[in-house]
């Protein structure tokens, strides 16, 4: 077990996510986002976390200026704390290393298996989860690891399972897809995935791949394997966190159409977190 805030801090480096930055200068919205980490963004601004920046710069009438960042452990050092950005979008809700805006989504990990297998799996104690061969995404530190991960792991499940790092293999293209194209090819018969990364790369995969949300949405009181998703701002700039949450708010129905282009997995959002007002720490 490690503390909250750690494990706050691995959630949003998992979940993905661009860490996309926007600054609060005038007639700008400054991004950092990572040039190779589809489907949250790419270089050429494929990613939905692209697509979502210019949503929000064109409400305010800015426009978008990127400043290239591998997606990388103390990004928040690098980016938000070296003062080259001021916010970021995919951070987990709550994180205490900055303030959140209300989730403008809610997604889960999922299994992931080739349809004509016809292997049905919901549950992390399903017993066949002790004999397939498994992929799940990794961070490398046994104490900073993902929540399926750790849910294999406290059930003894270690021997028939593969890790693969979430950073991916950055030296080629689309990094994260691996796990995905080794359950299509059947190095993997299921794997363990974070339902946007599994759902945007299952439809381009050449064989038909099934995604189901894993169960129970927290394992053991512990590890969740739902988040909310939400964009961060420094602490004590609320202006500038209520100016962002009013554009989720003007684009509530675009960011939900946009998400599901993009085959993104999508929950709800409990209604206590969805109205909460906007505050500042």
């Amino acid at each position: 077990m490690f503390a909250r805030k750690s494990f706050r801090i691995l959630v949003t480096l998992v979940l993905g996510s661009t860490l996309m930055a926007i600054s609060a200068q005038a007639g700008i919205l400054k991004v950092c986002a990572d040039p190779n980490n589809l489907p949250f963004s790419n270089r050429q601004g494929d990613g939905f976390e692209n697509k979502l920046a210019q949503l929000i710069a064109g409400d305010l009438r800015d426009s978008v200026r990127y400043t290239w960042w591998a997606q990388r452990r103390g990004y928040v050092r690098n980016t938000i704390k070296a003062g080259h950005c001021d916010a970021w979008l995919g951070v987990a809700t709550g994180t205490d290393m900055l303030a959140t805006t209300r989730p403008y989504y809610r997604s889960s990990y999922v299994f992931v298996t080739r349809k004509d297998r016809s292997l049905i799996i919901r549950s992390l104690d399903d017993p066949r989860l002790r004999t397939l061969r498994i992929g799940v995404q990794m961070v490398g530190d046994d104490a900073m690891n993902t929540p399926p991960a750790h849910a294999l792991a406290r059930r003894g499940i270690v021997d028939n399972v593969r890790g693969y790092m979430v950073y991916g293999d950055y030296n080629r293209p689309d990094p994260e897809r691996a796990i995905l194209d080794d359950v299509e090819n059947g190095r993997l018969e299921i794997a363990m995935v974070w339902g946007p990364v599994a759902g945007y790369f299952a439809a381009v995969e050449p064989s038909p791949l099934a995604i189901t949300p894993i169960e129970p949405s927290v394992d053991g009181g512990v590890w969740p394997m739902e988040f909310d998703v939400s964009v961060g701002v420094k602490h004590g700039d609320p202006a500038f966190k209520h100016m962002i949450q009013k554009a989720l708010d003007r684009h509530q129905q675009d960011i939900i159409m946009l998400l599901t282009s993009y085959r993104v997995p999508q929950f709800p959002i409990e209604a206590s977190k969805a109205a909460a007002p906007p505050t500042s720490k």
